[in-house]
C-alpha cells in the first residue's frame, strides 16, 4: 500500500529569482532627466537674454551724447552797439621832395611838434641852381633884344610919319617887337619856374602838427616824381581826431550826425573818450554791407593816436524786441539758417530757428525767441535733430552758469 503524497502549502513554495527594474521606474528616471535638461537649457537661455538686454541697455546709454548747455544772457544795456573803428588824424600830409637833390640836413624828427611853415629839411640841388643861372642869362638876352626891337619900332614909326619908309617896313618892325616881347616873357616865366623849383629844396610843415614819420637821411639822393619813394616826412594834425566806423545796414538808420558815442582803447583800460558822429557816407558798401560813418573827438593830451584801433559804442535802438546773447559756438548754421538746440526737462532736444540781430564774433545777439531759462546746447554736433535724447554735462565747479539737468 502506497503512502500518500504530501501536499506542500502554497505559501511555503520557493520564491522566484529577483527581476530587473520595471518600466515605471525607468519612465520616472527619464522624465526627471528631461526636466533637469530643460531646466539647464532654460537657465542658459535666460542668462543669454539677460546679457543681451544688458548689452542693449549699455549700448543705448552709450549712444546718448553728453552735451554742455548755456543759458541765454539778457543784455542789461541792450541798446549799446559796439563796433570796431579806426582812429585817424584830423589832417595828415605826406611830405615829398618836389625837386631832385641831396639831403643837406633834416631839422625835425618823429614826435616833434612843428608849426605851419617851419622847415623840416634842406636839400642841395646843384642842377637846379645851374639851370636857374642859365635861365636868368637867357632872360637878360631876351630882354635886351626886346629893348632893341622896341627902339627900332619907335624910330620906324617916326619915319613912317614923314613918309621916309613904307608902311610894310614899319609893320615888320612892330611885329619883331611883339615877337621879342613874347620871347622875353617866356624867358622870365622859365626863371620864375626854376626859382619856385629851387624853393622846393626847403621842405616846410604845411600846418601845425606832429611829425609822425621821417625817412630823410643826410646825403641821401632824392628823386622827385618817384611813385615808389617813401615820404621824407609825415605831419599829422592831432588836436582833433577822426574815427571811421562801418555800421551794419540794419543799424544804419539808428545812427545820425550829431549823436554821441564813446571810444575805448586797449592801451587805456577803464578810460572812455567822448566823440560825436559828424557825417555818414549815406551809402551801403556792396562788399561789407555796412555804412561808413565818421566821428570826431578832441585830443588835448594826445592819447588818441593816428592809425589806432578803437571800440566805438553807440546808444541805439536795436528794434529787435527783448534780445539775449549767446556764445557764437552755440549757433548752428545750415540750409534753414541759424538755429539753436534747446534741451527740455525730459532730456529731449528741440532745434529752433533764431534771428541774429548782431554778430560780435565771440558772442551773438539773438533778436527774441529765447529766454534766460532755456538750456541751449553749446557746440552742438551737426547731426543733432529734434527729438534726440542727450545727457547734460554737470557744470564745472566755480563756473557761474547754472546748467543743471
Amino acid at each position: 500500500m502506497h503512502e500518500p503524497h504530501s501536499i506542500v502549502p502554497a505559501e511555503s513554495a520557493p520564491e522566484p529569482a529577483a527581476a530587473g527594474p520595471d518600466s515605471r521606474t525607468l519612465k520616472r528616471v527619464g522624465i526627471g532627466a528631461a526636466i533637469v535638461a530643460l531646466a539647464i537649457v532654460g537657465a542658459g537661455v535666460a542668462t543669454r537674454i539677460s546679457a543681451t538686454n544688458e548689452l542693449r541697455s549699455t549700448a543705448a546709454e552709450a549712444a546718448v551724447p553728453t552735451v554742455a548747455v548755456v543759458n541765454p544772457k539778457a543784455e542789461g544795456d541792450g541798446n549799446a552797439l559796439v563796433l570796431p573803428g579806426t582812429v585817424q588824424a584830423y589832417n595828415s600830409a605826406a611830405i615829398f621832395a618836389r625837386t631832385n637833390g641831396y639831403v643837406r640836413s633834416w631839422l625835425a624828427d618823429i614826435g616833434d611838434r612843428v608849426r605851419a611853415g617851419q622847415p623840416l629839411a634842406i636839400l642841395d640841388a646843384p642842377d637846379v641852381d645851374q639851370q636857374l643861372a642859365a635861365a636868368q642869362a637867357d632872360y637878360q638876352t631876351a630882354l635886351a633884344n626886346q629893348r632893341l626891337a622896341a627902339t627900332t619900332a619907335t624910330r620906324w614909326q617916326a619915319l613912317l610919319a614923314q613918309d621916309a619908309v613904307s608902311r610894310q617896313e614899319a609893320d615888320e618892325k612892330a611885329g619883331d617887337l611883339a615877337a621879342r616881347s613874347a620871347l622875353s616873357n617866356a624867358a622870365l616865366a622859365n626863371v620864375k619856374r626854376l626859382k619856385a623849383l629851387q624853393g622846393f629844396t626847403r621842405l616846410s610843415a604845411p600846418f601845425d602838427g606832429v611829425v609822425t614819420s621821417r625817412s630823410a637821411q643826410i646825403g641821401a639822393l632824392v628823386v622827385a616824381g618817384n611813385a615808389a619813394a617813401q615820404p621824407l616826412f609825415t605831419v599829422s594834425d592831432t588836436h582833433r581826431m577822426r574815427i571811421y566806423v562801418r555800421v551794419p545796414q540794419n543799424y544804419s538808420a539808428s545812427v545820425r550826425p550829431g549823436m554821441a558815442a564813446s571810444i575805448t582803447l586797449p592801451e587805456y583800460p577803464g578810460r572812455t573818450f567822448p566823440a560825436t558822429l559828424t557825417s555818414s557816407a549815406g551809402a551801403v558798401d556792396a562788399q561789407s554791407g555796412a555804412v561808413l560813418v565818421q566821428l570826431q573827438a578832441a585830443n588835448p593830451d594826445g592819447a588818441l593816436k593816428p592809425g589806432a584801433f578803437a571800440q566805438v559804442s553807440f546808444k541805439v535802438d536795436a528794434g529787435q524786441g527783448n534780445g539775449v546773447t549767446l556764445p557764437g559756438s552755440a549757433i548752428l548754421y545750415g540750409n534753414d539758417g541759424p538755429t539753436v538746440a534747446i534741451v527740455g526737462k525730459d532730456g529731449r532736444v528741440t532745434v529752433k530757428p533764431v534771428s541774429i540781430a548782431r554778430d560780435e564774433g565771440s558772442t551773438v545777439r539773438i533778436a527774441g525767441g529765447l529766454s534766460p531759462r532755456d538750456r541751449v546746447v553749446d557746440t552742438p554736433p551737426d547731426a543733432i535733430r529734434t527729438g534726440d535724447r542727450v545727457e547734460v554735462q554737470a557744470p564745472a565747479a566755480g563756473r557761474g552758469a547754472a546748467n543743471g539737468r
